[in-house]
């Protein structure tokens, strides 16, 4: 019996990893109705562009994709964030062949059934426990909620993809375990407000190996602690019950690591934000946070030239930054968002000024972390290993480094490691970012 070859779908992922976790949702659907994956535009019969639409520039990145898709394919779906505007998108391209919101998963794969049928006969139904993934096999992220409350003045996530809509901790835990089953070693939850999990289900209990379990952060990171893999948490708002957690940071269930979009530190410019202007008690919290668990790193985010930040707003977030000492920070230019309430605000900051005092914050906090690096030399650390060249060179990635976006652990003598193994190593150096070391023979 000889069977026909089923259709190639192809796939331009753009975003957050909130995004990648809905194409591998996709994909593993697509999978597992017969479709085959396509690594390239050539051998597929169709190519799905998952967009992003937060901010202007990314908008024009996903367009870029697009126009890059058909150009190259001809044969264009269209879904993400960016689907909210299909009116734009077709548009620019009237040749896509169909437009779908964010995390519209029934739509989109039904696109691509009307646009690639499967043979009538096709036999093909191959799709790993764990579902099909877009990151290595050692680590995966792990969603436990869509949407989100907020309604911060820069921001338009809650019109592109509603309200908070939690998951059941149930089904967390179950996708969980099919993940470490199939070798992941790292558990990278996201959200929009991981600190907001079960809000909306009143953090009720569903029955759980012979218990129950709460939808609530705390009691899903413990029951994600159990299940023998690192657990990073992602998009923590410090309310008060994040300081639950930091015990079970000390007790080793979850990774001493908490990213915090803090956004600024100038009350008047948290106000024009929208977002809580509580920055001197974050302050003390944090203090208490690292007299419990000591290495706990802290990651975030802010914005500079917010309309109305003066240099006196500007010069507050520094002087915080060095009492706070975060570990991680990234810095983004403030730009203005279709349908963002703080395109309106007056005293909008010129684009030198946003540029010089973008600068000025990298330096600062590029000063910070290479302090906290150079802390590190001597010490031991569990690093996972993402890349191992075969030849004596690997890059890994300590407790204290989220893949893609914080630093990497770069090691010699390390021949003998694979991806996704967890070895300890001895720090010999360190710059701004990153560490180099040695790997400890067990």
């Amino acid at each position: 019996m000889q069977l026909p070859s089923p259709p190639k779908v192809g796939m331009v992922s753009l975003g957050c990893p909130k995004a990648l976790v809905d194409s591998e949702r996709i994909l593993t659907k697509l999978r597992s109705d017969g479709y085959a994956l396509s690594p390239d535009y050539d051998q597929a019969d169709v190519v799905l562009v998952n967009t992003c639409g937060f901010l202007d520039s990314a908008k024009e990145e996903s367009l870029a994709a697009i126009g890059e898709a058909i150009a190259e394919n001809g044969r264009v779906i269209v879904t993400g964030c960016m689907g909210k505007e299909a009116e734009v998108i077709r548009a620019r391209f009237p040749e896509v062949l169909a437009v779908t919101g964010p995390h519209q998963y029934e739509s989109v794969v039904g696109a691509v059934h009307d646009a690639a049928p499967m043979p009538p006969n096709a036999f093909l139904n191959l799709v790993p426990e764990g579902g099909l993934k877009l990151t290595p096999r050692h680590y995966s992220y792990l969603k436990i909620s869509e949407g989100c409350n907020h309604r911060c003045a820069f921001c338009i996530i809650p019109s592109l993809r509603g309200d908070l809509v939690s998951r059941r901790p149930d089904a967390i835990l179950r996708e969980a375990e099919k993940l470490v089953a199939a070798g992941t070693q790292e558990l990278l939850v996201i959200s929009q407000d991981t600190s907001a999990y079960g809000v909306d289900l009143r953090h009720a209990s569903w029955p759980w190996k012979g218990g129950e379990v709460r939808a609530h952060m705390t009691d899903l990171a413990r029951e994600l602690g159990k299940l023998g893999a690192w657990v990073r948490l992602h998009y923590v708002y410090p309310y008060p019950h994040v300081d639950k957690v930091i015990p079970l940071m000390a007790e080793g269930l979850v990774l001493p690591y908490l990213d915090i979009p803090f956004q600024h530190a100038a009350p008047s410019v948290l106000k024009a934000m929208k977002r809580p202007a509580n920055e001197a008690k974050v302050l003390e919290r944090i203090k208490g946070w690292r007299q419990i668990a000591p290495d706990i790193t802290i990651r975030s985010s802010f914005v500079v030239g917010f309309p109305g930040e003066t240099e006196a707003d500007f010069q507050y977030l520094l002087d915080w930054l060095d009492e706070a000492q975060l570990d991680r920070v990234g810095a983004f230019r403030f730009e203005p968002v279709e349908g963002a309430a703080a395109n309106d605000l007056p005293g909008a900051v010129p684009e030198e000024v946003k540029e010089e005092r973008y600068a000025r914050l990298m330096e600062r906090t590029a000063a910070i972390s290479a302090a906290k690096l150079r802390a590190k030399i001597g010490r031991t650390l569990d690093v996972i290993i993402d890349l191992a060249d075969g030849e004596g060179g690997a890059t890994g990635r300590s407790k204290a480094d989220a893949p893609e976006i914080d630093g990497e652990v770069h090691l010699r003598d390390a021949t003998h490691l694979k991806q996704g193994d967890i070895v300890s190593v001895l720090v010999e150096d360190a710059d701004e970012h990153d560490l180099f070391g040695v790997p400890i023979a067990a």
